[in-house]
């Protein structure tokens, strides 16, 4: 597949809003011995009933390997809205491993950022990493739509959180970490990102939640509900080191506006009452590759309700069998009136490294 060499800001095109209409989603199965543990059986099942929920609204297309290939389409067999297509990745981060897809009226692109496992030799989470960062370009050949080569930008979709109206969230911790872009400025990288996703201006947050092995992703801290108002992630135990770190970015974004013009709205969404970490049960069950990143036992997992997914059929929303996840649940209920809120038990998904968000990306309805 060739791919484009232009930008798409140059082209016309522009990342819409999340909640904005869906064609579809990605995602991919999980089987990562080192990602998923006890064979990935329990992330299976979880990922399943988010695939099937989504596919109510949308068609969902469900990446699996040839090992894998035959047996994931049984699976799903009976789900007319479901595909699978025989793509190889080594994990199943949708999110960050997919494209990130920008639309111009009816024609849709996308995105291939370079992936280099959340850090590469600084900070990578694991070393083969070739099969992700050729995902993108096969999703787009497999479905049939133009790709911008975005080499040699290293970029994660978890990264970045757009309000489709020129306003672009990002982290400082991740962007400008040593394992991404180092010979990069920020106004380099921030440039970058205007061109790629046709914003007019980023937000640049400091932090996101403790012990995040992306090195704080937005879309685990803050993400727009609409244009002109975030939720952002909060601790309450001045104790705990998330306070301080949603602290900072509170700072921010009070003292922000958008790209409008408009003064940046903040409703709270709480993180976790009690902290989500490792057991040594969960610890026993994973299969570590040389050089991967292991969990250890007691191990703080960045639990987060901010990593939920906006879709055509509602709000999936991750729960922790936490005090906190009516109240997160019902804070979300309240911004998006109108639309089916889904809680989901999202600790398999947590045990991985991340969430909802994460394991999803969409691909926008052309706007005709």
């Amino acid at each position: 597949m060739k791919l484009l060499q232009t930008v798409p800001a140059k082209d016309g095109f522009l990342m819409p809003a999340e909640w904005e209409k869906h064609q579809a989603t990605v995602m991919i199965w999980p089987v990562r011995p080192g990602s998923w543990r006890n064979g990935a059986g329990a992330a299976q099942e979880v990922f399943s009933e988010i695939a099937r929920f989504i596919a109510t609204g949308e068609k969902v297309y469900m990446l699996a390997g040839q090992e894998n290939y035959r047996k994931v389409s049984e699976h799903f067999a009976e789900d007319a809205n479901i595909r699978v297509l025989e793509i190889e990745t080594d994990d199943a981060w949708a999110r960050d491993m997919a494209p990130t897809f920008v639309r111009r009226g009816g024609v849709i692109r996308g995105i291939s950022w370079q992936f280099n496992a959340w850090g590469g030799e600084v900070n990578g989470l694991y070393t083969d990493y070739v099969n992700d960062d050729m995902a993108a370009e096969r999703i787009c050949e497999e479905l049939g739509l133009e790709c911008y080569d975005a080499w040699p930008f290293v970029l994660e979709g978890g990264a970045i959180h757009t309000d489709g109206e020129g306003t672009l969230l990002v982290t400082e911790s991740c962007l400008l970490g040593p394992g991404r872009n180092p010979t990069m400025s920020r106004s380099e990288i921030e440039q970058r990102l205007k061109d790629y996703v046709n914003c007019e201006k980023v937000i640049w947050l400091p932090c996101g939640i403790y012990n995040d092995e992306t090195d704080g992703h937005i879309d685990n801290i803050c993400a727009f509900v609409r244009p002109g108002e975030v939720v952002l992630a909060t601790c309450e135990d001045e104790t705990d080191p998330q306070y301080a770190m949603s602290r900072a970015c509170l700072d921010v974004l009070q003292n922000e506006t958008d790209a409008k013009g408009r003064k940046i709205r903040v409703h709270e969404l709480p993180v976790p009452g009690v902290p989500v970490c490792v057991t040594e049960e969960e610890v026993s069950g994973y299969d570590f590759a040389p050089g991967e990143d292991e969990r250890e036992v007691g191990e703080r997992l960045a639990a987060s309700y901010v990593n939920y997914y906006v879709c055509n059929a509602g709000i999936l929303v991750p729960q922790f069998g936490d005090v906190n996840d009516e109240k997160a649940t019902a804070v979300l209920r309240s911004l998006y009136p109108g639309k089916t809120v889904y809680p989901i038990m999202a600790r398999e998904i947590l045990l991985g490294g991340g969430n909802i968000h994460c394991i999803t990306q969409q691909i926008p309805a052309p706007d005709r």
